[in-house]
């Protein structure tokens, strides 16, 4: 198949209903494998058994420069696991959190229950970050208060930051972010490594950032790399961030009350419940990171807002803007032990 047919194949909701149990635990997974990670590195796998799935961290996936604590690995973990929820209730089970092993796995025991499709389960399939310019209108007050209700759980908070004024005080720690890892090669190196820079390559390893997506022109992966490191400028990198995030009807900033695994992993449900309330509005989100990605500023990030003991765990701006090109997923089989 092609990149656009390979995409539909991906991207889309099952044939229902399933023969038996061992299949549809194999459809939740597909379902988890449709939540977003960082680099789209897919850093998870997933152990099945009897009425139950594990996931646990695929610590092959990590990305040691920008994460170095693998905080967005155990994010993108918590998304994948709030995907499972929503999918195990479309296909008649509830989904238990077991609590989470040394190991970093969580197990959730599935028990059978009435089947609800409930409007986030029908987003799953249309959500994406999506990294261009919104529309820069405002959000209404309801939906406003859909996405903090959606975005908030046990221990985690999302803020939304509406106000210009706020909003340039997030953009200055943005572009400082930026402007640092941007200066650092190691940060280069890695995220050349996820970059997918021709159809061929996304095809073969159906992960990482293909050129589709960031809106790159398709290269041979020799050229591509030399455009990427021509091209990849400290100035036009912050003018990109400061036009979008100006583009953006606000900032999600979510806060934990404590800073661990377990912490990451919830904040990881919540912003997924979040991505998937906006989907249901048609509203799109895009990470920008960089003020807890650079463990320098986060301090100072928190204390200019005001969060005190609180960690700052995402920082998304999200609005309303035309579709994108989607990233691919790798197949059940690829992150299943």
């Amino acid at each position: 198949m092609n990149y656009q047919e390979t995409v539909k194949s991906i991207w889309r909701h099952g044939a229902h209903p399933l023969p038996d149990d061992a299949a549809i635990l194999r459809e939740i997974v597909r379902y988890a494998t449709l939540a977003p990670s960082s680099h789209n590195t897919q850093c998870w796998r997933f152990q099945l058994e009897n009425r139950s799935i594990a996931i646990l961290p695929d610590l092959s996936r990590r990305t040691p420069v920008v994460d170095p604590d693998d905080h967005h690995l155990y994010v993108s973990l918590g998304c994948a696991a709030e995907n499972l929820v929503q999918a195990a209730k479309a296909l008649g089970f509830t989904a238990q959190p077991e609590g989470h092993s040394a190991a970093g796995a969580t197990t959730f025991t599935l028990e059978a229950a009435e089947t609800r499709e409930s409007s986030f389960f029908k987003a799953i399939p249309y959500r994406q970050c999506t990294r261009t310019d919104f529309d820069g209108q405002p959000l209404r007050t309801e939906e406003l208060r859909l996405l903090e209700t959606a975005g908030s759980g046990s221990n985690v908070r999302v803020l939304l930051l509406t106000e210009p004024e706020t909003m340039e005080k997030v953009l200055d720690y943005v572009v400082e972010g930026n402007s640092r890892q941007i200066s650092n090669p190691a940060f280069v190196r890695e995220l050349e490594r996820w970059i997918r820079f021709n159809d061929d390559e996304a095809l073969r390893t159906g992960d990482g950032l293909s050129a589709r997506v960031t809106g790159s022109p398709p290269a041979p992966r020799w050229l591509g790399r030399i455009l990427f490191r021509a091209f990849l400028r400290t100035k036009p990198e912050n003018d990109k961030y400061a036009r979008q995030l100006r583009s953006s009807a606000g900032i999600a900033l979510f806060v934990s009350n404590s800073d661990d695994k377990r912490e990451w992993v919830e904040a990881g449900r919540c912003y997924e419940r979040f991505a998937l309330q906006a989907t249901v509005l048609g509203i799109k989100n895009a990470f920008v990171n960089q003020p807890v990605e650079e463990t320098g500023l986060r301090p100072e990030f928190a204390r200019v807002f005001g969060l005190g003991e609180s960690r700052p765990q995402l920082v998304v701006r999200f609005g309303r803007a035309k579709d994108m090109p989607r990233s691919l997923r790798r197949p059940v089989e690829a992150v299943l032990i």
